[in-house]
């Protein structure tokens, strides 16, 4: 067990746990925790007035502190008071299980850190993205539904063989621009790649529409009205660069619609265009309206072909209510209509979810293939057939028969056997001495054993993933990357070590530090290492020590003249202290 568990994680499946990792809390650093206060104490001060008020109300109810980075454990059992809770994972993982999690009512927080340098804002997931900017807003009863409701549809989409193709490339670009000394050219050739996927993802899979709408809204949401917005998405709430920017008339304001599903976006750029809705119900409304799109809801031909060109576990669900999981590799049309549907390696078989006994991966190792629709010149489908049809027709135990469905599919073989569901519709008919052809093509040999005809008339619903979770072997999540954890130099260490001495001396656990000793090797050893002083400028101004606050302000201007690019940083970290010194 790598972490503590609840029961909001007791009842993750599986196939959810081994993407869990412990948060090594001990291995947060004293920079760390500084580089989260300084983006806390910015954003609650600018968000309390730009942000919607579910923001800075969810800090409190969340346990978000701060001063100190947070433990997942700890915010854990205050989650739990709202029927949710949180766990640490390794970066990006897969759209489809992200999403799950949520279904779950769990977040999913990668724990590690921005640097320092990119405290503004980081394409990686973070501690500072997902703790300080998601849980504070799932307090909000009605946003935490959506959120939920989101993850049940979303991990229903079905993706392209293209789309984990670009999951991969982010999560690379992720973690080399977050690891300390990548060079600029593998990071502009990452980021290359992506555009260059971007480009050649050709129609957009439903994974992708749905990604965009969560990104549009959880991600980079607005709501209010477009001439007076106020900032929802995590995106924003953690990224203090880009919460004051999106204010700005240089972002347009969109109203929300389901239309946003046909925008995407890029995760290497600030956001050109934002949407407004007007409020939690409506993201709601819209997801609705989007899932009645989803082959989830439409099935038929479409939706088989989406899982064909996944390449991926998926389920089809017939008009009976059997389902069909395995990888799809074939469907057969007649005007318009699936007649026969194929999957290779193993498939198993439900019904509302739960698996057909003797119908499992064991009994249909090399795939399953059946007709599906009406017979020829019986308007009829056998799905509604009664008992008395059924023989009428010689549909019959024991009795050998000849099936001609609409489309060209013949089943012939000997009636072994029915299964039926509670309420006594045939689901599966199963022959032996079977063959089924389509024209002149062989589907299947009598020699190959049992035949299982699955009933149905149509294909009401085809999704990812399989109907069973307990059916197949979903544990088999491998990642290519993962977070580097950069050798620290003795330089970054001895800073580390000056950054905890004077958080120990705020916090009041080592009050004989001296700030002046520090600060003059913080001048000599790390010039230009400008949190450190802002933070000691800090502790000046409580002090009432004028003169020791006027001498950092001097070296924070030296400091602005060798890296303008963190002038308005330093600017920020001194108006925060004075504000808070004419509030108290």
């Amino acid at each position: 067990m790598q972490y503590e568990s609840n029961p909001i994680l007791d009842k993750l499946p599986e196939h959810l746990r081994q993407y869990i990792k412990a948060q090594d809390y001990d291995a947060y650093s004293a920079i760390d925790q500084a580089v989260w206060r300084y983006v806390m104490r910015k954003n609650v001060d600018y968000l309390g007035q730009v942000a919607h008020t579910s923001y800075v109300n969810g800090l409190k109810s969340t346990g978000i502190s701060i001063d100190h980075i947070p433990n997942m454990y700890g915010m854990n059992r205050i989650l739990q008071e709202i029927g949710w809770a949180a766990v640490a994972v390794d970066g990006f993982i897969p759209p489809a299980a992200f999403m799950e999690f949520q279904a779950y009512n769990v977040l999913v927080i990668a724990s590690d850190i921005r640097q320092l340098e990119n405290i503004e804002y980081t394409p990686a997931p973070d501690i500072i993205h997902e703790g300080a900017g998601h849980a504070p807003i799932i307090a909000n009863p009605e946003y935490a539904e959506y959120l939920r409701r989101f993850g049940e549809i979303g991990c229903k989409a079905i993706s392209s063989a293209k789309d984990y193709e670009l999951y991969e490339a982010v999560r690379h670009l992720s973690i080399i621009k977050e690891a300390h000394g990548t060079p600029e050219t593998e990071i502009k050739k990452a980021e290359d790649h992506i555009a260059f996927l971007q480009e050649n993802m050709g129609e957009p899979s439903e994974m992708a529409l749905i990604r965009n709408l969560h990104w549009w809204t959880v991600e980079y949401g607005l709501i209010g009205t477009v001439n007076d917005p106020k900032i929802y998405g995590a995106g924003l709430l953690s990224s203090i660069g880009e919460s004051s920017w999106c204010m700005t008339d240089q972002v347009k304001k969109l109203p929300y619609s389901s239309e946003t599903a046909q925008v995407g976006f890029d995760i290497t750029k600030p956001q050109p265009q934002l949407f407004v809705t007007p409020d939690f119900a409506f993201l709601s409304q819209v997801l609705e309206e989007f899932a009645n799109t989803m082959a989830l809801r439409t099935g038929g031909i479409k939706g088989i072909r989406k899982l064909i060109a996944s390449k991926a576990l998926g389920t089809l669900e017939l008009s009976t209510g059997l389902q069909v999981s395995g990888i799809f590799t074939r469907a057969i049309d007649h005007e318009n209509k699936a007649v026969y549907l194929q999957t290779s390696g193993p498939t198993a078989l439900s019904y509302r979810e739960k698996e057909l006994v003797g119908h499992g991966i064991e009994m249909h190792p090399h795939g399953f293939g059946s007709p599906l629709g009406k017979l020829e010149g019986i308007n009829l489908a056998i799905e509604d057939m009664s008992p008395r049809d059924l023989k009428a027709y010689d549909i019959y135990e024991g009795k050998t028969v000849t099936l001609e469905f609409e489309g060209g599919i013949t089943v012939t073989g000997d009636i072994i056997t029915g299964t039926r569901n509670l309420q006594g519709k045939i689901l599966l008919i199963t022959f032996k001495n079977c063959r089924v052809t389509h024209g002149e093509e062989v589907l299947f040999e009598p020699d190959w054993g049992l035949y299982h005809m699955a009933v149905g008339q149509r294909i009401v619903s085809a999704f990812n993933g399989p109907a069973d979770l307990s059916s197949f072997n979903l544990i088999s999540h491998e990642i290519k990357d993962t977070t580097i954890k950069a050798k620290k130099s003795e330089e970054r260490i001895a800073l580390q070590k000056l950054y905890a001495q004077v958080r120990d001396f705020r916090e009041g656990t080592n009050t004989t530090v001296s700030r002046n000793k520090i600060f003059k090797v913080l001048q000599n050893d790390h010039p230009t290492d400008w949190l450190l002083a802002v933070e000691l400028y800090e502790l000046a101004v409580l002090g009432n020590d004028s003169d020791f606050a006027e001498a950092i302000k001097q070296h924070l201007e030296k400091v602005k003249g060798e890296k303008p690019e963190v002038g308005h940083l330093i600017d920020g970290g001194l108006a925060l202290v004075d504000q808070n010194l004419k509030n108290a």
